[in-house]
């Protein structure tokens, strides 16, 4: 493993100009102080040093959001406006992220630590193709004709239909690890079936979140469609999930809060998705071509740091190439150069607080403790800012919390199987199911393997590998429904059916 080397990008000076501001929340289309005047301070997890300062929402700003977003929904502009259009502001959104790819990749390299290289060619270019995705379905969400034949009505005639409508006032709460794209992924579906939104980025992660709001405007959104609400989950986040003016609540994060969202959504029953943890299994076969499942099985854990819901953090290796495919993986995450995101040659950041360092650590020392093995890594990276050694783990199984609990960091448990028989009741021995990867050259075990796994994705001679026309989202504890694709639209609609006599 090795340390960046000193060459860094310069940031340009529209993100210092930004990140040097005092930053306000959006509500109704003006920017405006929280109701309580505080403010809350986000850090550079490169350095631990202080990075901005930005207003605290709580429950009054929750509530002026909300009330905000109602209006624009009942009265306002978006409600008047027709598919096309909707279509072409989400569109301009799109375009508008892609103009300032550049000033969106350094601010999410600040705030989340992600390396540079990587906000560039991944987060920014996803979240922008999201919103264009997006944009096409705006005039494409249908209802349908029903041909009617009712018993009891003999030689009635009726004319029946569907329609699909927004489901209304949306609340979302989005995570820390991938604060722009997980935005779009939620906005995106909303915008596009007529809702509005107010939006509480993750406390750790704001900024992208605020300069999001900024291109809204600028996209031509009406005011109130998307309010912007920064602050902690057990203040704002809990108010946005038990409001009762909200009539969906979407939510990326912890299983463990998961269901504290469903627990506050039920005080008026509304819809709840949920995209959740994940412990998924990448199973290698002997027969595969190692060549591209050894370099693929590391990227699959050590991604964004670990710091990935579907991460392949449960690594299987059928017997006879355990110890090929082990050691391949040893080498690739001592090839990684680990250091700010904002170094030219870092090819893994930080984790992205002290809190989430203290966590991977602790788990690492628990993994050792009870008997597993670091071939590569096992501690901390250096003394200064949230820096974790890629970490390859033997001697692990099943009975394990690092084989079992989710860890969100740079930590993969080798576990060798036999046969295909064997290894289906161990990947699927998980709570969650968020995603799985197999490699393999024999086309009938991968696909026969495929059908077998209780998990929402399931990636074949790949890993990682996302597109907005792809859904994505879990089976058991990872969560309920499903982000991209039309799948998403479903979350955000409501039927309804209409029978006229004639």
């Amino acid at each position: 493993m090795a340390t960046a080397a000193t060459a860094s990008t310069t940031l340009a000076p529209t993100v210092s100009s930004f990140v040097s501001r005092k930053h306000r929340m959006l509500i109704n289309g003006k920017w405006v102080d929280s109701a309580s005047g505080k403010m809350f301070s986000t850090f550079n997890p490169a350095t631990g040093e202080v990075l901005s300062e930005v207003a605290e929402g709580d429950r009054e700003d929750i509530d002026r959001a909300v009330k905000a977003a109602r209006a624009a929904f009942e009265t306002g502009p978006w409600s008047r406006m027709t598919a096309s259009e909707r279509g072409r502001a989400i569109w301009r959104l799109g375009d508008l992220i892609e103009k300032y790819l550049e000033d969106f990749a350094q601010l999410e390299s600040l705030d989340n630590g992600k390396p540079l290289k990587v906000a560039r060619a991944a987060d920014v270019p996803l979240a922008a193709e999201l919103f264009r995705y997006m944009a096409g379905w705006a005039t494409k969400i249908e209802g349908n004709t029903i041909p009617l034949s009712v018993p009891y009505t003999p030689g009635a005639r009726y004319l029946a239909y569907t329609l699909r409508e927004p489901v209304g006032v949306v609340g979302q709460i989005i995570p820390w690890n991938f604060p722009l794209l997980m935005a779009a992924w939620k906005l995106g579906p909303a915008l596009a079936t007529g809702c509005t939104i107010v939006l509480k980025p993750a406390e750790q992660t704001p900024l992208t979140a605020l300069r999001l709001g900024e291109l809204i405007q600028e996209a031509g959104i009406p005011d109130g469609v998307v309010n912007i609400v920064p602050g902690f989950g057990e203040t704002a986040g809990a108010s946005l999930a038990a409001h009762p003016d909200v009539d969906k609540i979407a939510f990326t994060g912890s299983t463990e809060v998961g269901k504290l969202i469903v627990q506050a959504a039920a005080g008026n029953l509304k819809k709840v998705s949920l995209e959740l943890g994940g412990k998924s299994p990448n199973v290698v076969f002997a027969d595969a071509e190692l060549d591209s499942a050894i370099p693929g099985a590391a990227s699959a854990i050590f991604f964004n740091h670990g710091q990935c819901c579907c991460a392949g953090s449960r690594l299987y290796v059928e017997e006879n190439a355990f110890e090929k495919v082990v050691d391949g993986v040893v080498q690739q995450a001592e090839k990684l150069t680990v250091g700010p995101g904002l170094e030219n040659a870092s090819d893994m950041g930080p984790l992205v607080s002290e809190e989430q360092l203290n966590r991977v650590c602790g788990y690492l020392e628990l993994g050792l403790s009870e008997g597993a093995k670091a071939i590569t890594g096992g501690s901390r990276h250096g003394d200064k800012g949230y820096f974790v050694k890629p970490t390859v783990l033997v001697n692990t199984h099943a009975g394990m919390k690092v084989v079992q609990e989710e860890i969100f960091g740079p930590v993969v448990t080798a576990i060798p199987f036999r046969d295909l028989e064997e290894i289906v009741p161990k990947a699927n021995d998980s709570v969650y199911g968020l995603a799985a990867g197999i490699w393999t050259r024999d086309i009938k075990k991968a696909h026969t393997l495929a059908a077998k796994l209780r998990a929402g994705t399931v990636w074949i001679n790949c890993y990682n590998i996302f597109d907005a026309a792809l859904p994505f989202g879990g089976y058991k504890q990872s969560g309920w429904g499903r982000e991209m694709g039309h799948e998403a639209l479903e979350h955000y609609t409501e039927t309804k059916a209409v029978c006229a006599a004639l």
